[in-house]
Formats: C-alpha cells, structure tokens, sequence
C-alpha cells in the first residue's frame, strides 16, 4: 500500500493540528455547526453519517442537525426515505434510501448467523423451510406481524432449543431465520407503533434488490463515507467501525486515495484529499455552539474516541468514582461546545427535566440550549431512552450524581 504525506504547501506542519482544531473540524464535518439546518433527513444521515439505532439516538441526531421534529422522522421512516438496517459490524443504523442495497450487503453473514444453529443440532434444510414458510404468512398477513404473532402462525415449524439454546442466546430458530431474511432484502423490520427509541419491531415482506456494488465496491464505499463523516480517522478506528480486515481496510484506504496526516498528539489520520485541503483552510468558531448529544451519537460512536473530545483540564474529571475520559463508551450522555465536551446530562422524566453538570459552569447559551432539548424531548418524546432496557430507576443513580456534581 503506498502512503502519501501532504505536502508542506497543504498542511504546514503537523504541529498545527492540534487536538482543539481537529474536534472543532469534527464537529464541522458532522454538521452541528448549523450548516445542515433544515436539510432532510437523507441530506443529514449522508453528511453526517448513518445513525447507530439505539435507544433515542436517531431523534436526537436529526433534531440537533436539522431541527427536525419526531412527527416528521417517523413520517421519513414510514415512507422508507430513511430505514434502520443491520451493516457495518452487523449493527443496526438508520440510514437513507439510496444506501440500502449496498449497506445491507456489508450485513450480511448468513455462516455466521447460522453456526451456533448447526452446533445445536439445526441443519441448514431446516432453516430455509422455515424461510420460505415466514415469507408465506407474511405474504398471507393483513398488516406486518411480531415475533409472537408469528411464532403463532407457524406452530411446530418453529423449534424450540432448549436450555442449551437459551445459554447460546438462541431460544427457537425464528430469530435466525428472521435475521437472514432480512439480510437478503426480502423482509424488514418496522416499528409496531412507528417509534424508532421503543425497539419494538414487527416483520413485512420486502423486494429490497441486490445490492449494484460488489463486496469490494461496498467496502471501498463505506471508508469513503466513513472518511468523510469524521474529516479523518485513525485505520484502527476505521477498522472498529467497518469491521474489515486489516487488509481490506488498506484496500479501500488506496482505493478511494486516502492520505496520512500526522497530528500534533502523534495520531496519524487518514483522510481524503479533498478534506485534508478544507482542513487547512478551516478555522475554528469563535462564538459558542452548544449542543446536548447522545452518547451514540456518530461524532462519538464512529471513533469511539470519547476521551479525545475532553479539554486537558477535564481529563481527570471523575463521576461515581470513573474517570470519564479513560471510558471508551460515555456513562451519560454529553454536553459539547464546537466538538469539545463540556458536561454531562440526563433526562428525567418524573420531574420533566435535564439533570446536567457542566465543568465549568452554565452560560447563557448553555441555558438557552437545555431549555430547548428539554421542551423537545418533553413534547416529542416524553422521556430519553439511552438503549431497550434504559428506564427512569435505572438511571436515577446517574441523575442524582448528576444533580450533586453540578451543586
């Protein structure tokens, strides 16, 4: 693979591209600057990238982006302009519509999916009867059906797997098949009442067509978007979100011409050429910008470099005794100015607010900012699930924390 180093008329020195530069440069690329207000939610989801589909994220993300209201997010995934797929790493993110062939290819693992079946008995027969009769009774179904519905409608064709299934994460053989049917386009899960943060999901048959790239084409077109969405990126980072191969990562890097640019921490990012010249042009904000994110939100989830968006002075910040900027995944939800986290936040809903503490105290804008995410969330939301399972006693422990940190 051939490195290339920009030139000194490019990028004066590595030293310029200190960490404060390069968050305010993230936060620009994923367009919480502002420049993406009043876009769509396809026109955010490709400049900023896919949104992981966790919890409440997807709502956040486009309202901190574009102020778009809840109605409208689920009237875009009602009318499939935007769709939550499994792809990179098999995970699940809310992407748009010219994304689906190709972003569904990257999910796909029907071996994988299949081998804890095989060592439990199940063979691969079994399975595609099983397909074919889910495709029948959806096909049959007035409206889309749950897993409880089907698992009704299909009877002893469904397995039971016992014990040992169970301590394998595979009570029946419905999730399986369920999930490579899925993988091939040919059904998708909708929300059973339109709500993307409940994670309550119901099946439909769907005639998704074979992704037009081949695997190698996919590949190279996700580090492309990937590049783009982050303004760079370390190829350990790249890996993580892709989940490629080290091989097939410095495949796709020189396919689509990335550079390496060093850094002042000594990082060496890999960007595209058009990017590493806006970079040296770019200049940081000098007004605050401030933001309430989700801790999956893609300026933090598509790095997973949490600890690189705190200030020197708050990287030994402490919270129930961790220290915030040694996790890789952030205990609460952050507070940014121009890509920098400046405090931590919850919601809680029994008292119709956001819990924050902010390092350095609240400022008029951040005051300005909670008020309006709390409105939101308050009339679009009711409450701020982080995942499934979030609820308002599991997080009470965090909220008064963060009540006390915040004096």
């Amino acid at each position: 693979m051939t490195t290339h180093v920009p030139s000194a008329a490019t990028l004066e020195t590595a030293t310029a591209l200190t960490p404060e530069l390069l968050r305010a440069w993230a936060w620009h690329r994923q367009g919480l600057d502002g420049t993406l207000e009043g876009r769509t939610s396809q026109e955010v989801l490709a400049t900023a990238g896919w949104a992981r589909s966790v919890g409440a994220n997807p709502y956040l993300t486009l309202f901190a982006r574009a102020g778009m209201r809840r109605d409208q997010v689920d009237t875009d995934v009602r009318e499939l302009r935007i769709h939550e797929l499994p792809t990179a790493r098999g995970c699940t993110y809310v992407l748009g519509r010219e994304d689906f062939d190709w972003a569904l290819s990257l999910g796909k693992s029907a071996e994988e999916a299949f081998r804890v079946l095989a060592r439990l008995g199940v063979d691969r027969g079994e399975i595609t009867l099983l397909e074919e009769q889910i495709l029948h009774v959806l096909g049959e179904a007035e409206s889309p059906l749950d897993p409880r519905q089907l698992k009704e409608e299909l009877g002893e064709s469904v397995r039971s797997l016992g014990e040992e299934g169970k301590k394998k994460g595979a009570a029946t053989t419905l999730p399986t098949a369920l999930g490579l049917l899925q993988a091939d386009g040919r059904i998708r899960r909708v929300p059973v009442n339109g709500r993307l943060d409940q994670q309550r999901y119901a099946y439909t048959p769907w005639g998704l067509p074979p992704s037009r790239l081949r695997p190698e084409g996919a590949r190279e077109e996700l580090i492309r978007r990937y590049l783009g969405w982050t303004g760079g990126a370390t190829i350990k980072q790249s890996q993580w979100f892709t989940g490629f191969t080290l091989t097939d990562t410095k495949a796709a890097l020189a396919a689509v011409g990335a550079v390496e640019v060093p850094t002042a921490a000594g990082d060496v990012l890999w960007m595209l050429p058009a990017d590493v010249e806006r970079l040296a042009d770019f200049s940081p904000p000098d007004r605050e910008q401030i933001q309430l994110l989700a801790g999956t939100d893609s300026l933090v989830l598509h790095r997973r470099n949490a600890g690189d968006l705190f200030a020197d002075a708050d990287r030994d910040r402490k919270l129930l005794n961790t220290t915030l900027a040694l996790q890789a995944d952030l205990p609460d939800h952050p507070i940014f100015d121009r890509g920098t986290i400046i405090g931590l936040w919850q919601y809680d809903p029994g008292r119709e607010r956001i819990a924050a503490w902010l390092f350095a105290g609240r400022t008029p804008a951040v005051e300005q900012r909670i008020a309006e995410v709390e409105a939101w969330i308050r009339e679009d939301l009711g409450d701020f699930r982080s995942f499934s399972l979030d609820s308002p006693a599991s997080r009470q422990e965090r909220i008064d924390a963060l009540d006390a940190a915040g004096g």
